[in-house]
């Protein structure tokens, strides 16, 4: 069974840097595109960036050029560089596998982990 682990996330003020990680278990990572979402309170759960098994990458338009998706298929490790963050990026930030990198059409394929949070204030 697919497990996913989220790490890296804490307070940081606005204009800041965290690294976000997401250890992947399961013989599937390599093949399959990854995505991180977010959901801050009272809102819904938005898918944020995604790679590809071949590393093509896209970004939801709130955060390209400031997040940056990495991905380490030998230690099957998902990575969310996060710069010049903002207050509107608080939420709790999720991994997940996907079915494609398509930001519109891709669907996370597994049951989610326990996230991550990230606080930025102002």
């Amino acid at each position: 069974q697919v497990q996913l682990v989220e790490s890296g996330g804490g307070l940081v003020q606005a204009g800041g840097s965290l690294r976000l990680s997401c250890a992947v278990s399961g013989s599937i990572f390599s093949a399959n595109a990854m995505g991180w979402y977010r959901q801050a309170p009272g809102k819904q759960r938005e898918l944020v960036a995604t790679i590809t098994g071949g590393g093509s990458t896209n970004y939801a338009d709130s955060v390209k050029g400031r997040f940056t998706i990495s991905r380490d298929n030998a230690k099957n490790m998902l990575y969310l560089q996060m710069n010049s963050l903002k207050p509107e990026d608080t939420a709790v930030y999720y991994c997940n596998a996907q079915t494609s990198g398509d930001l519109v059409l891709g669907l996370p394929l597994r049951s989610w982990g326990q996230g991550t949070q990230v606080t930025v204030s102002s």
